[in-house]
C-alpha cells in the first residue's frame, strides 16, 4: 500500500466521470476544512496482509492527524503511485473499513465515490510534515 498524506488548509473535490461501469451514478460537490488528505493506494499484494494492513493505515491517518491537532479526515482512492494494483473490491473495502474505524475514534471522515475521476482543489500547508508519503 502507498500513501501521500497531506495536511490540506482546504479539501474540495467534485465527481467528474466514472472508471468502473459498475459503479452507481452519483453527482457530488463537497469540501471540508483542516484536514488530513489521504491519497490512498491498494496494492495486489496487499489483499493477502489482512487485518495488520488496515491497523498500519489508521495508524499512519492518526499519526498526522494528531500533528495537526485535527479529527478530520478525507480517503481519495488514488490508483497512480505504483503498478501493482490490488482489486476494485479489496480497495474499496479498504477504504470502508477504515472509514468506519476512523469514525469509531471520533474522526470525521469523507471519502470521494469510489470508482470516480475527481476534480480537485486542494490548499496543503506549508510546514514539512504536511506532505508525506508512506509504503506500508
Amino acid at each position: 500500500m502507498k500513501l501521500l498524506l497531506f495536511y490540506a488548509h482546504t479539501w474540495w473535490f467534485k465527481t467528474a466521470s466514472k472508471s468502473l461501469p459498475q459503479v452507481p451514478d452519483v453527482n457530488i460537490e463537497d469540501s471540508i476544512e483542516k484536514s488530513v488528505v489521504v491519497f490512498f493506494h491498494a496494492e495486489k499484494e496487499d489483499e493477502e496482509k489482512g487485518k495488520s494492513l488496515l491497523d498500519k493505515l489508521g495508524k499512519n491517518i492518526k499519526w498526522l492527524a494528531g500533528k495537526f491537532n485535527t479529527k478530520n479526515v478525507v480517503i481519495h482512492s488514488f490508483n497512480h503511485l505504483s503498478s501493482s494494483k490490488a482489486s476494485p473490491e479489496f480497495s474499496e473495502q479498504m477504504i470502508r473499513d477504515a472509514s468506519e474505524k476512523l469514525k469509531n475514534a471520533g474522526y470525521t471522515v469523507m471519502c470521494t465515490p469510489f470508482g470516480y475521476f475527481n476534480e480537485f482543489k486542494i490548499h496543503v500547508g506549508g510546514e514539512s510534515l504536511a506532505k508525506v508519503f508512506k509504503e506500508l
